[in-house]
């Protein structure tokens, strides 16, 4: 199904947004003068004014699905009781900000509030937690969470497709629309809460994925941050997702997003180039992605846990007294552990069966090892999980029925609720753990397990062991989940290779200690210094940096519904009025025109290249004008050219950006004072040759004094991979050369040394100079990134002392982009308006025109 555009983002959400509102008890804050009221109407605030907060106090707003709360009613009193998650990663990130620095978490309750309760409870959670809750109808809370969340993103970015009506849900448009409802109604209470001047905004996860654009809408300059704890799907995947230009459009609204590894962050970056035709660069060691002027920074860091709340934990005496009863239940043995939710993708039957297949090949290890595997409960139901449970329990009874004995079983499944003290003690007494995920996010279970077989001096005391005592783990990870990549000393494996998994656990529980030992303490410094607080505060730096422009540009929004995005420009970049332009065009009278062809006259998308009649008649009104000095300067072929052009008797004509140069339809081509040695062309056809070969869609077009490399047919990853490896290949063939090699659009091309676009406009305007009529009046108009060289110099004409009179000038790009220009025009159709305008003044009026307009002037 095709992506659809919405031209509301409430026609969108339909019925589902009509919905009584949440009674606001939230203090507004104030930042203009005024009583609050005054503030409280629909667009009495435009996010983009210059008026500062009074406030002095740093304030961070954290998004995510759920807050991090406890929830309970009593039953006595019959009131909700609340108390703080301690275990909760948005409560424990707290750590990485200053002191001084107020969190305000706003998100939904884990249970449903009534109604008439709501009020209440969200002015109790505001002053007793800083928290705002977010009171979704219970209607599109369930399709919503239970339904797009779960049902459908949640199995997307997991690899896993619809392909059979019984193997995942199809895609439901009702489902999406809650989900935007939903997300409007979170950036609403943002919306209640925020200083869009000074506050920070960092949104949680994938269950949040359009929120930045709801916020980017209302305040242009919100500084908003986003950080998505899942795995992000490669583009073959997630291009299925009917609505994957709206989710991309909506992270892209954000100032920083962040990722637990470089494939998802590839994934991601690969999905913009494919889908938006977006490219990236590493800007001084970030990678940006330029959207519309406005760069969007990506952040590579995996979470990490909070130091001192397992340390608690690992201190408390029920952990110690667990520790020893477990390691007298399974004395002389050695255990294996797992952890993991009871889901389709954490591979716990997989695992099972490695298990199995060890036993098997070692019979040695009979008797001397077993798993324990701790199944959390799962978060979602279905039938998937229910299957998954059941072949877990199959294989359990199968290897234990087989291996096992009246006093020994090799796999032991706790499917309960197991407090923190005892996970935290079957972490400390296991030898080896294993995280066998087919696809997951981060997963802490690695973390978690290094830090419990640290311990602690207290720990160390309670169970008698020497504090100095060498402290050894192993891990056996999966190379699907996002720790991998930072636990260099684990065994990686891929869970589908049952044979690869059993080695690894066989290795794992006969290694010596000393490097146990050696891999353990490498784990331990990277996992204490790299904890939650490191993460958070790294995260917050880089959002303050990807934010410090904001005001230094202006911005204004475009686009409808979820199409919309803000485009941020130099103060001095704006519109080419043709009313302005028309009026500097009459006061002037020796006037240089100069104009880039593709992308500029005809669309770079049209596929006849050939000019219309219309395009033609326009440039001959214009050409006609004596007082004009008209030149297409254009990459083309002067043939090309040259045919095109033929009826327009006076434009001149420069070709191979300058190569060749024709002052008009009756003179001959002049060719530049460059060096005429075109030998190296020999030297670059056959490595283009090469590369043409080997990338599929690419061409070569064949230039006189050029060779262009193009890839605009390819595929867009490799066909920039390519180009980027041909740039260099060619810089090196060509270091003594009088060539140059340079990367355009889809294009990469080689030419002589020192030619551009500029040295047109510098001859055409020292020529006019020299012929004794300086111009007044000097235009350019180009939309690549080869006329940025003329822009450069006709500005540079403003300065030139050989000029009389400092001419006006009009430098203007096609296309809303950073340039150095002062003046854009949307598209070709703007141009050829302004054209006509231009062309229209140029006409002589009719003789009785002119004189009602002498005699109306008179008159006046």
């Amino acid at each position: 199904m095709a992506s659809r555009s919405y031209a509301n983002l409430l026609d969108l959400a339909g019925g589902l947004l009509d919905i009584p509102h949440t009674p606001r008890t939230i203090p507004r804050i104030m930042t203009v003068p005024g009583v609050i009221s005054d503030l409280d109407g629909c667009g009495r605030y435009d996010g983009d004014s210059d008026v500062s907060s009074s406030g002095c106090r740093e304030r961070k707003i954290i998004v995510a699905n759920m807050l991090p709360l406890q929830t309970k009613r009593d039953i006595e009193t019959g009131k909700w009781c609340f108390s703080l998650d301690e275990d909760s990663i948005l409560l424990q990130l707290k750590d990485g900000f200053s002191s001084d620095t107020e969190v305000i978490y706003v998100g939904s309750l884990k249970v449903e509030i009534d109604a008439q309760e709501q009020e209440e409870v969200a002015q109790r959670l505001l002053e007793g937690f800083n928290c705002i809750p977010t009171f979704l109808p219970h209607d599109i809370q369930k399709k919503f969470y239970l339904g797009f969340c779960k049902q459908q993103l949640w199995p997307l970015f997991h690899y896993m497709l619809p392909m059979f009506p019984d193997h995942g849900d199809r895609f439901d448009r009702l489902l999406w629309q809650a989900y935007v409802s939903a997300n409007k109604i979170f950036a609403d209470k943002v919306m209640e809460i925020i200083n869009p001047d000074d506050d920070f905004v960092w949104v949680h996860d994938y269950h949040l994925m359009v929120l930045p654009t709801f916020l980017r809408k209302r305040y242009n300059r919100v500084k908003l941050g986003f950080f998505l704890h899942s795995p992000f799907p490669s583009s073959e995947i997630y291009r299925t997702l009917p609505v994957r230009d709206e989710i991309l459009r909506g992270l892209l609204n954000s100032d920083l997003i962040g990722f637990h590894t470089f494939d998802y962050a590839r994934h991601f970056l690969s999905c913009c180039k494919r889908m938006l035709g977006l490219d990236y660069e590493s800007k001084r060691g970030h990678i940006g992605v330029d959207y519309f002027g406005r760069t969007i920074f990506i952040k590579i860091l995996p979470v990490g846990i909070h130091m001192g709340r397992l340390q608690s934990v690992l201190n408390l005496q029920s952990t110690s007294a667990k520790l020893k009863e477990i390691q007298e239940e399974f004395k002389g043995r050695k255990v294996i552990l797992g952890v993991d939710d009871m889901d389709i993708f954490k591979g716990i039957s997989l695992k099972l069966l490695a298990v199995e297949q060890l036993l098997q090949q070692n019979p040695d290890l009979q008797g001397k090892i077993l798993l324990v595997q701790i199944v959390n409960p799962a978060r979602s139901l279905g039938k998937d999980v229910q299957e998954a449970k059941k072949e877990t329990y199959l294989i359990a009874q199968r290897i234990n029925d087989t291996y096992g004995s009246n006093h020994y079983r090799p796999v032991i499944l706790i499917d309960r609720p197991v407090p923190r003290f005892e996970k935290s003690a079957y972490y400390a007494v296991a030898e080896c753990c294993i995280v066998n995920a087919v696809r997951d996010g981060m997963n802490l279970v690695p973390y978690k397990y290094i830090v419990c077989r640290q311990g602690t001096a207290q720990m160390d005391k309670a169970l008698t062991r020497k504090s100095d005592s060498p402290r050894t783990s192993m891990l056996v990870v999966s190379e699907f989940i996002g720790c991998s990549p930072s636990l260099s000393g684990a065994i990686r494996v891929n869970p589908w290779n049952i044979d690869v998994v059993a080695d690894a656990l066989y290795s794992a529980v006969t290694m010596h200690d000393s490097e146990k030992q050696l891999r353990h303490e490498k784990h331990y410094r990277y996992i204490s210094s790299h904890d939650v607080a490191y993460w958070a505060r790294s995260f917050m730096q880089d959002l303050e940096r990807a934010c410090k422009d904001h005001y230094s540009k202006r911005c204004w929004g475009m686009g409808l519904g979820l199409g919309f995005r803000v485009v941020s420009l130099s103060p001095g970049f704006r519109k080419l009025s043709v009313d302005h332009i028309v009026s500097a065009y009459k006061r002037t009278c020796r006037r240089a025109i100069f104009l880039d062809y593709d992308g500029t006259i005809v669309p770079k998308s049209s596929i006849n290249k050939t000019p219309s009649p219309e395009v033609i008649s326009v440039l001959n009104d214009v050409c006609n004008d004596t007082k004009n000095t008209v030149f297409i300067v254009s990459g083309r072929g002067r043939d090309s050219l040259s045919d095109w052009f033929t009826s327009c008797k006076m434009i001149g004509l420069a070709a191979e950006h300058g190569y060749f140069l024709r002052w008009s339809k009756d003179s001959e081509w002049e060719t530049s004072n460059l060096s005429p040695d075109l030998d190296w062309k020999k030297i670059v056809e056959p490595v283009m040759q090469l590369y043409t070969e080997a990338t599929d869609g690419s061409n070569i077009e064949t230039k006189e004094s050029a060779l262009v490399w193009h890839h605009q047919d390819a595929d867009p990853d490799f066909g920039s991979c390519q180009a980027k490896e041909l740039l260099n290949h060619l810089g090196s063939v060509l270091a003594n050369e009088p060539a140059v090699v340079i990367r355009g659009q889809h294009i990469v091309e080689v030419m002589p040394q020192g030619l551009n676009k500029g040295l047109v406009a510098d001859k055409v305007l020292s020529t006019m100079v020299n012929g004794g009529n300086p111009p007044d009046f000097v235009m350019c108009i180009g939309d690549d990134i080869s006329d940025e060289d003329i822009f450069e110099t006709i500005l540079r004409t403003v300065s030139c002392p050989s000029l009389p009179i400092a001419p006006e000038i009009f430098a203007c790009t096609v296309g809303q982009k950073p340039s150095k220009a002062k003046y854009y025009l949307d598209d070709p159709t703007d141009v050829m308006k302004l054209l006509q305008g231009l062309g229209a003044s140029s006409k002589p009026k009719p003789r009785h025109l002119a004189q009602f307009q002498v005699s109306f002037e008179s008159t006046v």
